[in-house]
């Protein structure tokens, strides 16, 4: 198990004879400070990380065997022992806290000419034979938050930010909850020692954190590392455990390794349980190193998580001690920085977008350019504030980016380039589509709404949409185009009346007409994909219900747990609430839902029309019910099987597919690039059940788990 207690370890601690009390006073101390550490660490699993991996009998045996050493040696009685607290801290206090060893920063590079600049200072430092001997350790640099672990005897006992290089803020807490830092070094050296590394988010755990805020009505975060720096230093570890932080390591401080390179450093890391980039790469010469460099940056927008350049080391660390550092960096190393992917180009204007929950965005037009890969003529720009707060003008060449290298961002205006034509933008104070005056949702609200929710045709439409996704009823006939003309010529009032169309209704509309008045193919095909639609599971009906705040994250665990639309109908705020991953907020919204006649009115006709009637009792009996009342987690892709089938195959088989790891899986089922949820199942000791072993687990249930393959 990574980073944390097995639960056999917990066992035979607690559960052997307790020891006679020492009667040397050096014993007494090691002793008190076994205790102390494993009692905390319990502690923090059952509190904090609501994962005991003891029972509260073992962990009463322990604290009875603390308060006898305690009382037979007083001294040992100090304000820090757990016999003077009732539970560890309730959060990450950002304490100041000294590194044992100064964290320095990098020296620079911009082009590859300063590159070989560093390199010829080498040579003059300690000779050509020497840097030749030497070679280099290339590798990413991660642009995320530098932090300083400290281990203890294999146990981590602090972990701080860079700070000024001597002291950084204490993040022990938050650091404890990520998976991919080991609480315990496997095999790890005795005495201290530092690891420095960094924390950061995948780019697809940055785009589910925001998408989570947005959904929640908070503001979201530009860039990863803005992300990671938050929820680093959030003062509750139970919010950052709820955060897909993870770190990679990229050196040592104090302490040292047995080797004579830093490759073989990194090595020996990743044999105690450390994670190393895999993007690091060894060079001889200046010449390999610029190579490499400039096939990373070829390959930069391809990577799972966000870089800013490639760091250059030294790799013979004899020659990193006699090169040394200046007061600031390490002269064996370098950090190369990659161009920033920004562009200048026209906004032409400044329009609103009117969504399916009525909220109206201001967006920006713009002249076409190429950034990162791909044209950009559009960004968002979120509310009349934000618009305001970047100074922009229609009509000023703007400096644009991609947020994360996927979204694109307008940072500001070049105001050297006006000449006065500009103008400002007016937020409109009606809907554009539909004429009502829009408002706050609730007074200092920085985004305002079409309250016109029933009849809005860009609200409809939005919702038609998106009810057609693929993370919905996936209908791939209902696109904009179809939407808006099926509005458009009276097909349809709104999405009560999609399953009730047919092929003299869709006659109706131009688009599904051939020139000889005949039904088209295309609308064929629509009227066949409603048909399919019709049978999908309840939960995509939930995703398509535009419920605010009720997303596919959470959908899979409501559906499991009410099983149709009556149940969901009828269900409180309390009731929705015991639900996993269902908070007060998303149980309200639903709530509300519910309570607007012609919402009700939507669910109805859809019922009526042979929809959200689920599977067949028939069908459901036929099916052995070997995962009956287990709760899974599928991450990775599965072989021949879609993410929605397994969830599907699951369900039917009684069991229950929730989106997040936690103490409560009981099963997690890991195809290809699992991510981060199944370092957060070996973290918290989850079973984990390999690809080749699905087709086993839907025929046999647990016991596939005998002698499976793992990941």
């Amino acid at each position: 198990m990574v980073g944390m207690t097995s639960p056999k370890t917990a066992e035979t601690t607690a559960s052997r004879p307790a020891p006679v009390v020492p009667d040397d006073a050096a014993q007494a101390r090691r002793r008190h400070a076994e205790l102390s550490a494993v009692i905390e660490e319990q502690r923090w699993n059952y509190y904090v990380l609501d994962d005991p991996t003891m029972t509260d009998g073992q962990f009463d045996r322990l604290m009875r065997q603390l308060e006898e050493l305690e009382s037979a040696w007083p001294e040992l009685v100090g304000p820090d022992s757990p016999t003077q607290r009732v539970g560890p801290p309730p959060g990450a206090s950002l304490a100041a806290v000294r590194h044992p060893s100064v964290m320095l920063s990098l020296d620079n590079a911009f082009d590859y000419d300063e590159v070989e600049a560093w390199n010829q200072r080498l040579v003059h430092l300690v000779g050509q034979p020497a840097v030749a001997q030497s070679g280099f350790l290339c590798e990413a640099k991660i642009d995320g938050l530098a932090v300083d672990l400290v281990y203890q005897d294999g146990r981590l006992v602090q972990a701080a930010t860079r700070g000024d290089g001597r002291v950084g803020e204490d993040v022990t807490a938050n650091v404890w909850t990520i998976a991919a830092v080991p609480r315990r070094l496997s095999g790890g050296p005795d005495g201290l020692i530092e690891i420095r590394g960094e924390v950061f988010l995948p780019l697809a755990g940055f785009h589910q954190l925001n998408r989570q805020l947005e959904e929640a009505g908070r503001k979201t975060f530009a860039n990863p590392r803005n992300a990671a720096a938050g929820s680093l230093r959030l003062k509750d570890p139970q919010l950052t455990a709820e955060r897909p932080l993870t770190f990679l390591c990229h050196g040592l401080g104090l302490g040292s390794v047995p080797a004579e390179r830093l490759s073989q450093v990194y090595q020996r890391l990743r044999d105690w349980g450390l994670p190393t980039s895999p993007e690091t790469r060894p060079a001889q010469d200046v010449e390999q190193v610029l190579a490499w460099v400039e096939e990373l940056g070829r390959r930069r927008h391809q990577l799972s998580h966000e870089i800013d350049g490639a760091v250059v080391k030294v790799d013979q660390l004899d020659l990193q001690a006699r090169l040394g550092a200046t007061i600031r960096a390490p002269r064996w190393a370098i950090a190369y920085k990659f161009p920033p992917v920004e562009v200048i180009t026209k906004l032409l204007d400044i329009r609103v977008n009117v969504g399916r929950t009525g909220r109206v965005t201001p967006y920006a037009v713009m002249e076409p350019v190429q950034v990162a890969g791909s044209t950009v003529e559009m960004a968002t720009l979120h509310n009349a504030a934000e618009v305001e707060r970047k100074g922009v003008l229609i009509g000023d060449s703007v400096v644009l980016r991609k947020a994360g290298d996927v979204i694109p961002e307008v940072l500001g205006p070049v105001l050297a380039d006006r000449d006065g034509s500009q103008r400002a933008f007016v937020m409109p104070d009606h809907c554009p589509d539909c004429g009502h005056q829009l408002r706050p949702e609730r007074a200092g609200d920085a985004d305002l709404r079409c309250p016109n929710q029933r009849a809005c045709p860009a609200q409809v439409r939005q919702r038609l949409v998106h009810l057609a996704s693929r993370a919905a009823l996936d209908i791939e006939g209902l696109g904009e185009r179809a939407a808006q003309a099926l509005l458009a010529d009276g097909v349809l009032s709104d999405e009560g009346g999609l399953f009730d169309l047919t092929a003299e209704s869709l006659l109706g509309c131009a688009l599904f007409r051939n020139l000889d008045g005949s039904l088209s193919a295309v609308g064929a095909k629509l009227l066949e994909q409603l048909e399919q639609a019709k049978t999908k599971p309840f939960e995509r009906f939930l995703i398509g219900l535009s419920i605010r705040h009720l997303g596919k994250g959470v959908a899979p665990q409501v559906a499991a747990a009410l099983g149709g639309v009556e149940a969901l109908a009828q269900a409180s705020v309390e009731r929705l609430t015991e639900i996993e991953g269902v908070g007060p907020i998303v149980a309200e919204a639903v709530v509300e839902w519910f309570a607007v006649d012609w919402h009700r009115r939507i669910v109805d006709r859809w019922r009526a029309a042979g929809a959200l009637a689920g599977p067949a009792p028939r069908e459901e009996a036929e099916l052995p019910q070997t995962l009956a009342g287990l709760s899974i987690v599928v991450t990775g892709a599965l072989p021949g099987v879609s993410r929605d089938q397994a969830a599907a195959a699951i369900v039917a088989r009684g069991g229950k597919v929730t989106g997040a790891v936690s103490r409560r899986t009981d099963l997690v089922v890991a195809g290809d690039n699992p991510g981060t949820k199944l370092a957060k199942a070996e973290a918290l000791g989850r079973p984990v059940l390999g690809a080749a072993a699905w087709a086993e687990l839907l025929e046999q249930g647990p016991a596939a788990l005998i002698d499976s393959d793992q990941p």
